[in-house]
């Protein structure tokens, strides 16, 4: 039985398609926008396969040294050579990894034994799920040196903001502290101190670190060469882990700076404290806050260098910030010192 045809279904907007046609669209423009979502995402998605493609050889073609070591529902690294006491902890400036000491750490496990780690979410390090300031660094180290089984007093090692991280250590365990070496290290009160022109320079310093932090998992840093040449340094640091760990140490750094002021004096402990050259050119300064900014930073170095009643100074000569890089002898003879200051001041008189 053939049925008859239904009548048409009026509803509102649609008469009829005889008396009411649609008005013409643009379909070239909606091609255009559908094909540059597409475009978008293919390049997206080329570009995060790229980066984790990239991240697993250069892994896999540099092994990590040392060990991850479980410090409470996540793992840190930490690298540890040479023999003998007392042990030496480096701690690096924000938001560097390991690879910070590797020009001093060979020659400096001849005398004794050394530990370089990276904090968590940095480097090989898993991240924390608790606040990034220096407090939780020092509290952080603690806990990986003793599941490491790093016992006895050590001799702490900060470069820069790393300066916060060893003085809270101290602060907190003071009895697990024989020295410290403190290397062009940061000072609690340098955003007061500086012209008021270099603090300006901080949101920058953060819109470029954020930068890298949101684009890494894309592969873009890697592609525009910002993670460099060398593959061991790209494979502990070119990693979005290691940018966002970054950006969270730049915006928590007043706090950190604010928790180490609380610190006090570190006694009699043994203690050398090396400054940069002010006469060494710092290209990422602005050439009219170059002299006043030296000149507040030699003055907060001699500071450090009083937090002990045995603390001095040293000017390592044609260093910048890194002297660990510029001057690894520089480095390596300060903790010299301050081993031998250690080693002698346990050793009893009668066998001397």
């Amino acid at each position: 039985m053939v049925r008859p045809h239904a009548p048409a279904q009026l509803t509102p907007g649609r008469m009829s398609t005889t008396t009411n046609p649609p008005t013409p669209g643009r379909p070239w423009l909606r091609v255009i926008v559908r094909s540059f979502l597409i475009l978008v995402i293919l390049l997206a998605a080329a570009g995060f396969l790229y980066e984790n493609i990239s991240e697993t050889r250069d892994r896999r073609f540099n092994r990590m040294p040392g060990e991850l070591v479980e410090v409470g529902g996540y793992k840190m690294h930490i690298d540890c050579t040479g023999q003998g006491t007392p042990v030496v902890i480096l701690d690096a400036g924000l938001g560097d990894s390991y690879i910070s000491w590797r020009k001093v750490q060979p020659q400096m496990s001849q005398l004794t034994r050394v530990c370089s780690y990276d904090r968590a979410g940095l480097g090989y390090s898993e991240s924390s799920p608790s606040e990034r300031t220096s407090k939780v660094f020092a509290e952080e180290l603690h806990t990986l040196l003793h599941n490491a089984g790093i016992t006895g007093p050590v001799i702490l090692v900060g470069h820069s903001m790393g300066g916060y991280d060893v003085r809270l250590f101290a602060s907190r365990y003071h009895d697990g502290v024989a020295g410290m070496v403190l290397v062009d290290a940061s000072h609690p009160e340098q955003r007061k101190r500086f012209p008021p022109a270099l603090n300006d320079l901080d949101a920058g310093w953060i819109r470029d670190e954020e930068f890298l932090e949101f684009t890494m998992p894309l592969g873009i840093p890697r592609l525009l060469g910002f993670c460099g040449h060398d593959a061991v340094v790209r494979a502990a640091e070119c990693n979005f882990r290691n940018a966002r760990e970054a950006v969270a140490e730049l915006k928590t750094f007043p706090e950190s700076a604010a928790q180490t002021a609380t610190t006090g004096s570190l006694g009699d402990m043994p203690l050398v404290v090396l400054s940069h050259d002010p006469s060494t050119p710092q290209p990422d300064l602005p050439e009219d806050l170059v002299k006043p900014t030296n000149d507040a930073w030699q003055q907060m170095q001699t500071e450090l260098a009083q937090l002990s009643s045995r603390g001095t100074q040293v000017i390592a000569k044609n260093s910048g910030h890194y002297i660990q890089h510029d001057r690894p002898d520089v480095v390596n003879d300060a903790v010299r010192n301050v081993v031998s200051q250690v080693r002698e001041k346990s050793t009893p008189a009668s066998s001397r």
